[in-house]
């Protein structure tokens, strides 16, 4: 793949994308929250590189976004628990000035851990964990330079305890909420803002898939938190969406034993369908279901060390939109 060239064509906008311009890169952008960031942080101005596995809804995406704005959109499809797609996607983004990362990217498996198997609990560290802390240190630096920028974990109630069935997805957003944390403290006073959006339900495809149709209490549409977490970075270290979840997280962290809280996360995560997010979890990067030849359970063929990923960018609104985008 080559590197994504740098451009002016967007128009400049003040205030928001002065600060986390002019380019925002979001992880797990093809639906759901990471989709709402795309169309939120472009009406802000910002131009996108949007990054996840399935590139039909990334390009459809992109297509709806520059039809509505002067902003570009480069498409960037892969695996994130590949280390050489992450090495691909950082080299293409060499060019650009990268001001703000979005990870909201993960894979939640569900049932008991010593029933699932070894290789889906390491795929959840490579994607909610080591995935997000390679990408934040490599555009860290470019951003500490510009004395500018910021960066979005997106992490979980569920990792405010231990959570029964989700334990290894819950300890992952558990790792990026603290993670957030600490890099707050370190960068608030180099102009590089972090945030760590811990949010409860959201009504993404993922959600209706394990929700077993009925919402939880504080169900949140992904616009809803997209705005709550935009508003908040810059403001603090961490922000919960919704006053219900704000309530619920001080009852189950600050008055209730540890144990009841557990318990009380039992009863939630007990009833999810397996194989598919978690009711909190933001939208799933698994392999997709086999085609004509994969199996179901491989992997998508991930770049080679020596080939970048395929990127593909959608032209700004002053020229016609490509048909394919994500």
């Amino acid at each position: 793949m080559t590197a994504i060239p740098p451009t002016t064509s967007a128009r400049s906008r003040p205030g928001f994308a002065d600060r986390y311009g002019p380019w925002a890169l979001v992880a797990g952008a093809s639906e759901g929250l990471g989709a709402a960031y795309a169309r939120a942080l472009a009406a802000r101005g910002l131009n996108l590189v949007l990054v996840a596995r399935r590139l039909p809804l990334l390009k459809a995406l992109a297509q709806e976004i520059t039809a509505q704005s002067e902003v570009e959109v480069c498409c960037l499809d892969g695996d994130l628990s590949e280390r050489a797609f992450l090495e691909g996607l950082q080299a293409a983004c060499a060019g650009l000035e990268v001001g703000l990362i979005v990870y909201n990217a993960a894979y939640a498996p569900i049932g008991e851990f010593a029933s699932t198997p070894p290789d889906d609990l390491l795929h959840v560290v490579a994607v909610n964990v080591r995935a997000p802390v390679t990408l934040v240190r490599a555009f860290l630096p470019g951003m500490s330079a510009r004395g500018r920028g910021g960066i979005i974990l997106m992490t979980s109630l569920a990792g405010n305890q231990g959570s029964p069935h989700i334990s290894t997805y819950a300890a992952s957003k558990a790792f990026n909420r603290v993670l957030a944390e600490g890099l707050w403290y370190e960068l608030k006073d180099k102009g590089v803002d972090v945030l760590a959006c811990c949010a409860g339900a959201v009504r993404t495809p993922g959600y209706s898939g394990a929700a077993a149709g009925k919402d939880a209490p504080g169900t949140l549409d992904p616009q809803e938190v997209v705005e709550q977490a935009l508003r908040a970075l810059g403001r603090g270290p961490v922000v919960i969406p919704g006053r219900l979840n704000r309530v619920a997280n001080f009852l189950m962290s600050r008055l209730l034993p540890r144990r009841w809280a557990i318990s009380i996360m039992a009863g939630n995560t007990g009833d999810l369908a397996p194989a598919v997010p978690t009711a909190s979890a933001p939208p799933t990067i698994t392999p997709p279901p086999a085609a004509a030849g994969p199996a179901p359970a491989a992997a998508p063929a991930a770049p080679s060390a020596a080939a970048a990923p395929s990127m593909s960018a959608a032209r700004p609104a002053d020229q016609p939109p490509t048909k394919d985008a994500s």
